[in-house]
């Protein structure tokens, strides 16, 4: 049996070394949530943890709301989790307590009109702190832990028809990756050349900071793109990243994504904006590395009947997915029958849902192995030394071969926290994390790759336990402590 017995939540501000801009918003500085509970599991207590951002913007997209109202209403939405999961009682595995906490956070966001999307964010980060406490408790590694079912997911309730009957050891890979590709964001105000830097701009903190010092600095090879929308600037854009991906990856070959970032509400001017960037002689080889293009319509829009007509209708569309629109169970079916490839994987999305997309997507390949399939690795800035970890234990485990990876660029390694959590993450995951000459712990790409084994072995992620007591406690926190 599994039950919630105590809750901590705490909070460290973090601010941006660069601002991150992607779509609608700018990121400088933001609060960063630790969910902490402590779960009997048969009987024995043991805490387990979650982590993540609050990052304005993503999870509505309403241009109308202040970024004071998207943090206030991101921690209400994780309040009401924290609440249901505790007044649950006992479950006999975590997908029914899952269930449970799932169940009435979207009662409470029916009630608050709040989006799917937003619910799930709290739901996940609960979710993934009872994770991390069973498999302490088991002795499991989690992609042990889901392959034997430990979790106990159900496929037969959720709305996934063609896995009933299934477990996820019959469909996910039989290992999990000990390592993945750093697909690294290239957002919408970053540098490209040192030459963008305006002298008043300029880091000295160690890091990389425009796109060619970083190809150099990681020896990078996969990309994420981010597109405005406009076919002029986007055109003058994608030129130079052209040049400059091509000249610095000097070792093996480039692959790239592009996320339109919702900016279309329909087929017909993201087909017109497609046709006029394919027609472009000087983007031709470059448009030939591409993977596939992320979420290019409105969430409101991506999976309608208009839409699904539109796109079967384009024969030589390239190859789509959704991410903000994938916000309830099941989207990622609805989502393949207007058209779309598949999905991406987010923490902050559930992991008991990013189990069931990655199942549903493998059957797939499997009944249509002439056919694309994907299940992409994306991002929200994640760092550790909690959220960055256990997002990389499920992308190994669900054998995601690329992930996005920007938390190392637009934050300063892990030098926001504590001397003592900085050298617990180096002793404890020396693979992932090296010390920076500057003597913070700092993410090792090398060669374009991160090595992840500690992550894989850990109970889920994480390999030791963290102390937060010295964390703001989220009740004490003010929304003026960014400023």
């Amino acid at each position: 049996m599994i039950a919630i017995k105590d809750v901590d939540l705490r909070v460290v501000n973090m601010r941006t070394r660069m601002p991150f801009r992607y779509g609608i918003a700018t990121l400088t500085a933001t609060p960063h949530v630790f969910v902490r509970l402590l779960v009997e599991v048969d009987g024995r207590p043991q805490w387990g943890i979650s982590a993540d951002h609050l990052p304005p913007k993503w999870f509505t997209k309403d241009p109308q709301s202040s970024v004071r109202h998207d943090t206030e209403q991101m921690i209400a939405q994780l309040r009401s989790a924290v609440h249901i999961a505790t007044s649950a009682g006992p479950a006999g595995t975590v997908f029914e307590l899952w269930r449970r906490i799932e169940s009435g956070q979207r009662e409470f966001g029916r009630r608050n009109n709040m989006p799917p999307l937003l619910l799930n964010f709290g739901v996940s980060l609960v979710e993934r702190a009872v994770i991390s406490a069973c498999c302490r408790a088991w002795g499991r590694a989690f992609p042990r832990a889901v392959r034997e079912n430990r979790l106990g997911i159900d496929f037969g309730q959720l709305p996934y028809k063609d896995l009933a009957g299934k477990e996820p050891g019959d469909l996910l890979p039989p290992q999990p990756l000990r390592a993945v590709a750093a697909r690294h964001t290239v957002g919408l105000a970053d540098p490209l050349t040192d030459g963008d830097i305006p002298p008043g701009e300029k880091l000295d903190d160690g890091l990389p900071q425009s796109l060619e010092q970083c190809i150099r600095y990681y020896g990078l090879t996969h990309f994420k793109i981010k597109l405005l929308g406009r076919i002029e600037p986007d055109l003058e854009r994608l030129r130079r990243l052209a040049e400059v991906i091509s000249r610095e990856v000097r070792v093996g070959d480039y692959r790239f994504t592009l996320d339109a970032n919702e900016n279309f509400k329909s087929i017909a001017p993201f087909e017109q904006f497609w046709r006029r960037l394919t027609a472009e002689p000087a983007l031709k080889p470059f448009l030939a590395k591409l993977i596939f293009v992320e979420q290019p319509l409105h969430r409101e829009v991506a999976l309608s009947d208009d839409v699904r007509r539109e796109m079967l209708a384009w024969a030589d569309r390239p190859p789509m997915i959704i991410d903000e629109s994938d916000g309830d169970l099941g989207d990622v079916q609805r989502a393949l029958d207007c058209g779309y490839v598949g999905t991406s994987h987010k923490n902050c999305k559930g992991i008991m849902k990013s189990v069931a997309n990655a199942c549903a997507l493998e059957l797939r390949r499997r009944k249509d192995p002439a056919g694309t399939y994907v299940l992409s690795g994306e991002d929200l800035a994640n760092v550790g030394p909690v959220a960055l970890l256990e997002d990389l234990a499920a992308v190994g485990t669900l054998g995601v071969t690329h992930v996005e990876r920007n938390g190392q660029h637009y934050f300063r390694g892990l030098s926001m926290f504590p001397p003592q959590v900085q050298e617990q993450v180096l002793r404890h995951h020396g693979d992932l994390y090296r010390r920076h000459p500057q003597g913070f712990p700092a993410l090792n790409i090398q060669h374009g790759q991160l090595d992840i084994g500690s992550t894989i072995d850990a109970p889920f992620g994480i390999d030791f336990d963290l102390d937060t007591s010295a964390f703001t406690p989220l009740s004490e926190w003010k929304y003026e402590s960014l400023e």
